[in-house]
């Protein structure tokens, strides 16, 4: 079998002769089974290369495997047979709930099928895509009278309805509501009957604080429990990377992290599909902000519902602290946050010219006095998130308290959870950073209501990342059709804090991509930066060289330039596209695709969304247009620092992180074009800066071996 044999596979130690020959087993399955089976080489090399980094203690690879690699078959065939070897569990991690939901209901069952395997599979989601049956029995009962508590001053804070349900809320409710009680509908909220409006699926939903879990009346019943077992028993887990973020970010109660919501890291064999969103994600897990005004109210609500939980409990201390001493407590918080208030707009004068005015601290670096507020915050805050703990726990475990004590536990969770991330927010504001690590990005904004906000976020995931992931898990491999630029993986390994010793594999397309696709770069002469000249010839070029009775994709970088080409086209063309937006993205590509079948053209207009993860094969999408190469906004406070922080110790970060990642989205954009080995088509970049910049040919070299067509200016 030449694309698995000895030459490429696997002289590690600790993958041995059976599990080679299990491997090979199930290729040979595989390959006799599934119909139009073709051998890739870079299968066999991503199946080799998968086996052996999970089969070290503490492997580590990074695996670049464009479209038609067949890499869920490859990771799944030598992950399962690697986790069976050594006793661990297999956790798949995606970025969208599409992949998840593709993972379990097509391919794994289909692997195992064709291998002859048996497996459990779970597929774990955090408790915000679970219905809350507790909360869907209040919201159908506050349908018509809210829900009064028996505590003077908190039935106020139990009120679910925010404000008077519409009609499609209530008929969307009575649906749920049917399908879950016939037992026709799992609790998914991903797979409702019909899909709730974001008013009604908070209110169906709850988080971690809110959820009060064996004490709840509804849970041996609830959906996301159920899903929890069922984790528990699985060999192979699928999950959304947020949710293995937030696990691996959990402390236990012995030393590490992880394993609380999914098996524990060192049991567990991670692959992570769609990796190149996970730095992303990774630092939104670690960023924190405080609504000034809006704590300086919760904090009203909340000295009403600890006043409910002293009373229900008839307790005079709760968590060594008496009730008027906790309102000392409030109160000293109350008029802290109101005093860091007053510093920062003495400070700072917004620009009352911004939509969102926002002030950034150069290199992380706040003022002294700030900081010297923040300290104080962070002390006041942590003690009162100790105190609420207390406080919650001792209403939770009495014997009796009926629905109030359970709406009670519920609330109390809630501002537990607010109170928390105020503490990292002042944790990060009052902290130094650590030497030879990128600093934290520290910025207050001012919203649309004049709010201030202050802000802190990591500038990076891979401190983070190493710290949780790389350093605990058994063994971790990290694939996407994108991560490198051109084959360089230097910015996506300092984004995840990748080991030194870790396996980077690029590997080539299965596709004949110099014969099936080309790349052409007409001769515009207005470049991004002239914003209506070049959207008046981007215009012009769609209007004369598009085949507007084929399928295309046009492909924008904002909103706006959007807008300024569809008003600008003749009116013809313009029933002819399909502008993201508009509708759906499902009806627009069901639209799309029946009017393409129908031999009547069609062009969909999207923006960086539709440049990801869209599978338009054969003549649904013959042309790829790009209006523009994909550069980050440079206004972000957390890249803004990052690039300062790079720049303050030698390094340019234009063409360390700002092109690499352009190179591996236009990649990615260019990727819509070939899905099979019979696609055939054009991409058409309209952004001269890849002929006129210096780092133009850079970025072209790195892209796929497409003919290129380059337009000499007149």
């Amino acid at each position: 079998m030449s694309a698995l044999s000895d030459a490429s596979l696997y002289h590690d130690r600790m993958l041995t002769d059976d599990t080679k020959a299990a491997i090979r087993t199930a290729y040979a399955s595989l390959k006799d089974g599934l119909p139009g089976f073709r051998i890739r080489p870079s299968q066999g090399k991503m199946i080799a290369e998968v086996a052996k980094t999970l089969a070290a203690t503490g492997g580590a690879g990074v695996i670049e495997a464009p479209t038609g690699t067949g890499k869920s078959m490859a990771y799944l065939l030598a992950g399962l047979e690697v986790a069976r070897a050594h006793k661990k569990k297999l956790l798949i991690a995606t970025a969208t709930v599409a992949l998840q939901e593709q993972l379990v209901t097509r391919d794994i069952p289909l692997y195992l099928k064709l291998s002859g395997n048996q497996a459990k599979i779970a597929l774990a989601k955090g408790r915000g895509r679970y219905l809350c049956p507790r909360n869907l029995l209040q919201a159908r009962g506050g349908i018509d009278t809210q829900a009064q508590g028996s505590l003077a001053g908190f039935e106020q804070d139990l009120s679910l309805w925010p404000r008077a349900p519409s009609d499609r809320d209530r008929s969307v409710l009575g649906k749920l509501e049917g399908a879950w009680q016939r037992g026709e509908w799992t609790g998914d909220i991903d797979l409702a009957p019909e899909a709730p409006s974001d008013l009604l699926r908070s209110m169906l939903t709850t988080s971690a604080g809110g959820c009060t879990g064996r004490r709840c009346s509804q849970f041996m019943g609830c959906p996301f429990f159920s899903a929890r077992r069922a984790v528990a028993d699985a060999e192979i887990i699928v999950a959304n990377q947020d949710l293995v973020l937030s696990d691996l970010t959990m402390p236990r109660e012995e030393d590490g992290f992880g394993g609380v919501i999914l098996p524990k890291p060192d049991e567990t064999l991670y692959i992570f599909d769609e990796a190149h969103h996970l730095p992303g994600k990774a630092i939104d897990r670690g960023a924190s902000e405080v609504f000034m005004a809006a704590s300086t109210r919760q904090l009203g609500r909340l000295g009403r519902q600890i006043h409910a939980a002293y009373s229900l409990t008839d307790k005079e201390v709760l968590g060594k602290v008496p009730l008027e001493a906790g309102d000392e407590r409030l109160q000293a918080y109350s008029d802290a946050l109101e005093a860091l208030e007053r510093e920062i707009r003495l400070t700072w004068i917004p620009d009352e010219g911004e939509d969102i005015p926002v002030w950034r601290a150069s290199l992380g670096q706040l003022p002294v006095a700030w900081i010297a507020h923040a300290e104080h915050l962070h002390q006041l805050s942590a003690e009162l998130r100790r105190w609420l703990t207390a406080v919650r726990r001792a209403v939770l475990e009495m014997s009796e308290g009926g629905p109030t004590q359970e709406a009670l536990v519920r609330e109390l969770g809630m501002a537990l959870e607010r109170m928390e991330r105020q503490v990292r927010t002042w944790q990060a504001w009052s902290h130094e950073d650590l030497e030879n690590v990128p600093p934290m990005a520290r910025w207050v904004s001012l919203g649309p209501d004049r709010q201030l906000v202050c802000h802190a976020s990591a500038v990076s995931a891979g401190h983070l990342l190493r710290k949780v992931l790389w350093d605990n898990a058994s063994a971790t491999v990290m694939t996407s059709a994108t991560l490198s630029a051109g084959g360089q993986f230097r910015q996506f390994a300092d984004a995840v804090g990748l080991p030194d010793d870790a396996i980077t594999l690029s590997l080539p397309s299965p596709f004949d991509l110099a014969h099936q696709a080309r790349l052409e770069v007409p001769a515009l002469k207005a470049l991004p930066e002239a914003r209506e000249a070049h959207a008046e010839e981007i215009c012009r070029w769609l209007e004369q060289h598009l085949d507007w009775d084929a399928g295309n994709l046009v492909l924008f970088t904002s909103r706006a330039k959007l807008d300024r080409v569809l008003q600008r086209l003749p009116i013809a063309m313009v029933r002819k596209v399909r502008a993201q937006g508009s509708l759906g993205k499902s009806q627009l590509i069901a639209e799309h695709t029946a009017a393409v079948e129908a031999g009547q053209g069609s062009t969909l207009f999207g923006l960086a969304s539709f440049g990801e993860g869209l599978d338009l094969p054969g003549k649904l999408c013959e042309t790829v247009v790009i209006t523009q190469l994909p550069f980050a906004v440079p206004t972000d406070p957390v890249g803004a620092t990052y690039a300062e922080w790079l720049e303050s110790r030698g390094r340019n970060p234009f063409i360390e992180v700002t092109v690499p990642e352009a190179t591996r989205i236009l990649t990615q954009y260019c990727g819509r074009l070939i899905r099979t080995e019979t696609d055939q088509g054009r991409i058409v970049l309209l952004d001269r800066r890849v002929i006129v910049k210096r780092y133009g040919a850079r970025m072209l070299n790195a892209l796929p071996p497409f003919e290129r067509v380059i337009e000499a200016t007149p």
